[in-house]
């Protein structure tokens, strides 16, 4: 696997070739090895200022007087020593990862012809550009459906978290609602059977004296309409009723069979007639 200048001299790509023969990148390697190397010299640094806490703390307890230059000088001393450190690190890795990329991860001499066991027998030259029009599609439709399945994860991600707050919402109402028992609930279906048989009972009353034959006459008479509202029969009903009145007022009040009739009126004709009987006893 070589790439040829425009001079016909042969360079390596090891940036390609290794990483593809190792299955991993040698930088990532190397990057990962001088971090423990950096974060050994940060647990150092840690240790040498609990150390010589412990110590400052011993002096002062001989030398008082030392305590108002104690900070400074324990502060500068940890600085010092943390630079030291790091300066050398650095120094002593950078030489590290040169001498690797030059040593371990390369292929000497350049010119060495390699083949890696999965590409043995391929013709890496002379391929059609038919057959790599076509490894491109295939790439571009493996990449859609990466894209989708993504999509489909964030969807379901999504719902997974609506459902469990829908399931804490449930529990909530459920912990709302947990006060009642089961011999509770047994205790309000009876209860509900008892206002049932009230109702049907207090239906077959009879009829409340205050209860005018003029409303009895007056189907669909709804609580808070008038009766006028309702009809025919209704407005014949009101009418009489108030002929009524007006006939008790004039004769001081007396009520007599005649009224009676007028209430029960439901035609012109009988409340004429009953209009023609008031006038008579009247007389």
């Amino acid at each position: 696997m070589v790439q040829q200048s425009q001079h016909g001299v042969s360079k390596p790509t090891p940036t390609v070739l290794i990483p593809e023969i190792l299955s991993f990148s040698p930088h990532f390697l190397l990057d990962d090895t001088i971090n423990i190397a950096n974060d050994g010299v940060g647990r150092a640094v840690d240790a040498m200022e609990d150390f010589l806490n412990r110590w400052a703390e011993t002096r002062l307890e001989r030398d008082p007087d030392w305590a108002d230059a104690a900070d400074k000088e324990l502060e500068q001393g940890l600085v010092s020593f943390q630079t030291l450190l790091e300066f050398h690190t650095d120094i002593a890795f950078d030489f590290f990862e040169a001498w690797s990329l030059r040593n371990i991860f390369a292929v000497t001499p350049p010119d060495l012809p390699l083949v890696v066991p999965h590409q043995a027998g391929l013709d890496l030259d002379h391929q059609s550009p038919e057959k790599e029009a076509e490894l491109l599609a295939e790439i571009d439709e493996l990449r859609r459906k990466i894209e989708n399945q993504k999509h489909l994860k964030r969807l379901l991600a999504k719902a997974a978290r609506a459902s469990r707050r829908h399931a804490k919402q449930a529990q909530t109402r459920l912990d709302r609602l947990s006060f009642i028992q089961p011999e509770q609930l047994q205790t309000l279906r009876v209860l509900a059977k008892d206002t049932e048989e009230l109702y049907a009972a207090v239906s077959a009353l009879p009829p409340h004296p205050h209860h005018t034959n003029a409303d009895a006459h007056v189907p669909g008479l709804e609580p808070g309409k008038r009766q006028w509202e309702v009809g025919k029969a209704g407005y014949l009903s009101w009418a009489s009723a108030q002929l009524v009145q007006q006939a008790q007022r004039e004769s001081g009040g007396a009520v007599v069979l005649g009224a009676q009739e007028t209430i029960a009126a439901t035609s012109k004709e009988e409340m004429a007639v009953a209009l023609r009987e008031l006038e008579f006893q009247d007389q």
